[in-house]
Parts: structure tokens; C-alpha cells; sequence
């Protein structure tokens, strides 16, 4: 692998984790309000401006989860300085490993 390549696949590895930390970050930021009514939000995926996230707890039955979706989602894009889209994910959180 050449040089220019090597430097490329680090700063796109660089970037990937740029992008991770400020979506762990906005959702450390709304999780307080997610736990207050027995829900949380987690990151179970990013693939491009595809950030796939799985409710849990109160959220999962929630009618107002696609309000909470929305505000993440616009708060993603703030942060982010991008358009990105915040796909909720069926099913339960996996325990363990």
C-alpha cells in the first residue's frame, strides 16, 4: 500500500471515529431524559450518513418515540455539520456477549 493510500485509510479511520464519538455524545446528552421515563437510546451502527440506533425500555412502546427519533436525528445533523439519517432498529438490546 502506498503512502498516500496508507494516509487516506487513516484519516477516514480517523474520521469514523470523530463521527462516533459525537453520536455517543448526543446520546450521552439526551440519555438523562430517556432514563427519567425508564427508556434509553443505543448505537448499535454507523454506515455512512446512516446512523442506526436501537430504543430500549419505555422507549420501545413509547407513542411519542418518533418525536424523540426526530429531535435526535436534528440534533445528529447540528452536531455533525451534515445530513445523516437516524434508523431505529426493532427488537430488544442485546445482553451479554
Amino acid at each position: 500500500m502506498g503512502l498516500k493510500a496508507e494516509r487516506t485509510k487513516q484519516s477516514s479511520s480517523a474520521e469514523a471515529s470523530d463521527r462516533e464519538r459525537i453520536v455517543r455524545a448526543v446520546l450521552d446528552e439526551i440519555r438523562p431524559s430517556l432514563r427519567r421515563d425508564r427508556g434509553d437510546c443505543e448505537l448499535v451502527e454507523i454506515e455512512g450518513n446512516k446512523i442506526m440506533v436501537r430504543l430500549t425500555g419505555a422507549c420501545m412502546l413509547c407513542k411519542l418515540a418518533g418525536t424523540t427519533l426526530a429531535a435526535i436525528q436534528a440534533r445528529l445533523i447540528e452536531r455533525l455539520g451534515e445530513f445523516v439519517r437516524l434508523i431505529p432498529l426493532p427488537g430488544a438490546a442485546k445482553v451479554g456477549p
